[in-house]
């Protein structure tokens, strides 16, 4: 068979933490004659969780892959973490997925993470299978789980256990009116009933299920048959290169290893690919299994490959003939300061943990010049543990973290002008922006309705990449500031006069300078949650929430047990997990999936408590600078705008 006649599928293995997600995965490895041996998390020798942190702790952090063929088909599957604070990762991965596979404890059923991966799987749109494993464990009932699933997760799913029985044939029959009929007239075709079934898996319109054992290899070779049988792969190798970048990681010689998913053509070393404004040469083509990998002189459509030479690739891009970016719901709604020895020169302790956001963009690394500190976006705390390990382990120096604070946000409920001009002697820029709240959610949006006559087309674009350059920030708390749509109206620059970096301070000095007259808002996140007790407990859940400030739906009665869905702030709720499992004996399943933003519940409490000083950020002011007789001299904002030169 040539390499472009082969079928690739990219499958991941997910679940909630202790699932048996690396079991499962060693499993389909050596039946495939990829590893010699199966690994154990509990022995420290899996061949996927190879980090020392993950063996160490005994849990999957990083989504790493393994190659396998199995039939005509190349696999590449990926083994994602399964504890929440690493969820950003498995959602990273989750976007080159052909197909999914959910593994589910039959001791433990349909768990909290179980639902947010399912929803995030639903967001992505790929086709998932259901695993149902540790059923060698006494007193488990894999029809109950089951059961389980299709009243939390979906209807749609079959067991495909018993291969095409009647239950299953039925069950595709009631999904598919033409099948039906041509099965009414002409009785059972397999082959028809097979190319049936995986189209509408490739749809998503069904979800496929087995059950069995990963430690004690039972159902895991059935299981592979079935998935081999019921998978396809459409790759277009003959079209334009297309990829989309999923993962970055740093080798041992401190090269940038961009990952890719080859979406459509071919891809060669010293080919010349396009992202964003750049266009750069691969210098190396590698095909990673594990830790190890394999260089290659081309890669086609359906692969996964990690190249050298993209210099400044993030993960999310498209490269080649797609210019789409990858949005991603699992936000960190934490931040947390890096302690680090006076010894260590700042800006290496910076320069280090910028690799490390190359590698995971949801840290959001920042470096904070009035309090001269850098700052990180985490999930929790044990993301904060694994991260003091990584730095040591790789630039062997130590740090520690201060206590994680809320991530708050600022916006505006009012629509107002803001007028920024910048003229020490010698320069030359003048902005007037309309400022008007944006829909919740929705970030910083640019509009321009500026004439060239007034302000050159050079210039108008010089005020579009200073607002989208830095993050801005509010005046209550001096967080963030989102959900705002800006307009240029008009400016003004100097042919003699203007230099770089004057539309800078101009933008700057008009985006506050209309802060400063407009209704501020602060924001916090929340959390979307859905939770299930026994009938007895739904008060004490109702109650909870309600101290917490959340909100709810109507409860739902489901069999003898009560879901609840709501919405709650994050402040609130990010350490009821641990109070719930102690009052329900850990029999009630709580899910949290990032909700967005939403006006904060304590508005004053919080600002005080942050005790941000507004008048004191000399590095964000709103005072505007004008020029007379050879010296410029300062404005305040309030009375600016009556001194404006385009008025």
């Amino acid at each position: 068979m040539n390499r472009g006649d082969e079928l690739y599928k990219t499958i991941g293995i997910l679940a909630h933490v202790d699932a048996g997600k690396t079991t499962f995965s060693e499993q389909l490895l050596y039946h495939t004659k990829t590893i010699r041996q199966r690994g154990r998390v509990d022995h420290q020798d899996s061949f996927l969780d190879s980090h020392s942190i993950e063996k160490n702790r005994g849990i999957t952090i990083f989504a790493d892959q393994g190659i396998f063929t199995y039939n005509d088909s190349t696999y590449y599957v990926i083994d994602t973490p399964g504890h929440v604070d690493f969820s950003p990762e498995m959602e990273r991965a989750i976007q080159v997925m052909d197909y999914a596979i959910i593994i589910i404890s039959a001791v433990d059923g349909v768990e909290g993470h179980t639902e947010t991966v399912w929803q995030l799987l639903r967001k992505h749109q790929v086709p998932t299978f259901f695993f149902i494993n540790k059923t060698d464990y006494e007193g488990t009932d894999a029809a109950k789980v089951l059961d389980e699933i299709r009243t939390n997760l979906s209807e749609d799913v079959c067991d495909i256990t018993n291969s095409f029985n009647e239950d299953l044939i039925e069950f595709i029959a009631e999904r598919d009116e033409d099948l039906l009929e041509k099965y009414m007239d002409t009785g059972y075709d397999e082959d028809l009933w097979i190319q049936t079934c995986t189209r509408m898996i490739q749809e998503n319109k069904i979800f496929a299920c087995a059950s069995g054992s990963a430690l004690k290899d039972i159902g895991i070779i059935e299981f592979l048959d079935k998935l081999d049988l019921l998978t396809e792969s459409s790759y277009k190798q003959e079209e334009k290169f297309s990829a989309q970048v999923y993962k970055i990681r740093h080798d041992e010689s401190g090269n940038r290893v961009t990952f890719l998913k080859l979406l459509s053509g071919k891809l060669k070393v010293r080919d010349e690919v396009h992202y964003g404004e750049l266009a750069e040469k691969i210098t190396q083509l590698r095909v990673y299994s594990g830790n190890k990998f394999k260089t290659s002189e081309q890669a086609v459509a359906g692969e996964l490959v990690a190249v050298t030479g993209l210099t400044n690739a993030s993960i999310g891009d498209g490269i080649g003939a797609i210019n789409d970016k990858t949005t991603f719901d699992m936000i960190p709604t934490l931040k947390s300061k890096v302690i680090f020895d006076a010894s260590i020169h700042a800006k290496e302790v910076l320069r280090c943990f910028k690799l490390l956001d190359a590698e995971d963009p949801s840290l959001r690394v920042y470096w904070d010049e009035h309090f001269q500190e850098i700052h990180v976006h985490v999930m929790g705390v044990i993301q904060l543990e694994v991260l003091e390990q990584i730095v040591l382990e790789r630039f062997q120096f130590n740090v520690s973290f201060g206590k994680p604070k809320i991530l708050y946000k600022e916006t505006v409920d009012t629509t107002v002008k803001g007028y920024g001009h910048f003229e020490p002697l010698k320069h030359y820029a003048e902005v007037h922006l309309l400022i008007e709240p944006a829909e919740r959610n929705s970030g910083i949006s640019f509009d321009n309705v500026c004439h060239a006559n007034d302000l050159s087309i050079g210039n108008q674009n010089l005020v579009r990449h200073h607002l989208f350059e830095r993050e801005h920030h509010g005046l209550l708390t001096g967080s963030a500031l989102t959900d705002v749509k800006v307009t240029l109206l008009t400016g003004r620059g100097h042919n003699e006069h203007t230099h770089g970096g004057d539309f800078r301070e101009a933008t700057y000095r008009a985006l506050r300078q209309g802060l400063e007259k407009a209704e501020n808002v602060l924001l916090e996140p929340f959390y979307f949650f859905k939770i299930k007790v026994d009938m007895d407990l739904i008060g004490r859940v109702l109650s909870d929430i309600q101290q917490a400030h959340g909100s709810f739906d109507s409860p739902e009665n489901v069999g003898d047990k009560v879901i609840v869905k709501g919405r709650v702030p994050v402040a609130t709720f990010m350490n009821y997990s641990t109070t719930f499992a102690s009052f329900t004996h850990g029999k009630g399943t709580l899910s949290l999936l990032f909700g967005g933003y939403d006006r904060c519940h304590n508005k004053d409490e919080v600002i005080e408590q942050i005790g941000y000083n507004k008048d004191a950020d000399s590095e964000y002011t709103s005072t505007s600078i004008f020029c007379a007789r050879g010296k410029g001299y300062k404005v305040p904002w309030d009375e600016a705008e009556e001194v404006m030169h385009c008025l």
